[in-house]
């Protein structure tokens, strides 16, 4: 279960990262996120749909038992919460 709730954890981590980013002017990465951003016109409701969807994959991996595959998802979104945390560092 801690493998899941990492992940949980490392998502809200990456909302509100993004959030910060957006309310700063500088635009989305993350293609899928920016295309739901200009198509329902609200960050936090195209940011919400996609890290539901995240989550219910996770929680999909977590029950079926691939904890190698949730584990790869926490250090790719580990990452990336790094790497907003030094670029706002150094915003």
């Amino acid at each position: 279960m801690s493998a899941f709730l990492i992940f949980v954890a490392l998502q809200a981590a990456d909302i509100a990262t993004t959030l910060v980013f957006l309310g700063a002017g500088i635009g989305e990465a993350n293609p899928l996120v920016s295309g739901l951003i200009g198509y329902l016109g609200q960050p936090v409701a195209a940011l919400a749909l996609v890290k539901i969807a995240a989550c219910a994959m996770a929680l999909y991996a977590w029950k079926t038992r691939r904890t190698r595959l949730l584990r790869r998802a926490n250090i790719f979104f580990a990452l990336c919460v790094g790497w907003n945390l030094v670029a706002l560092y150094r915003w």
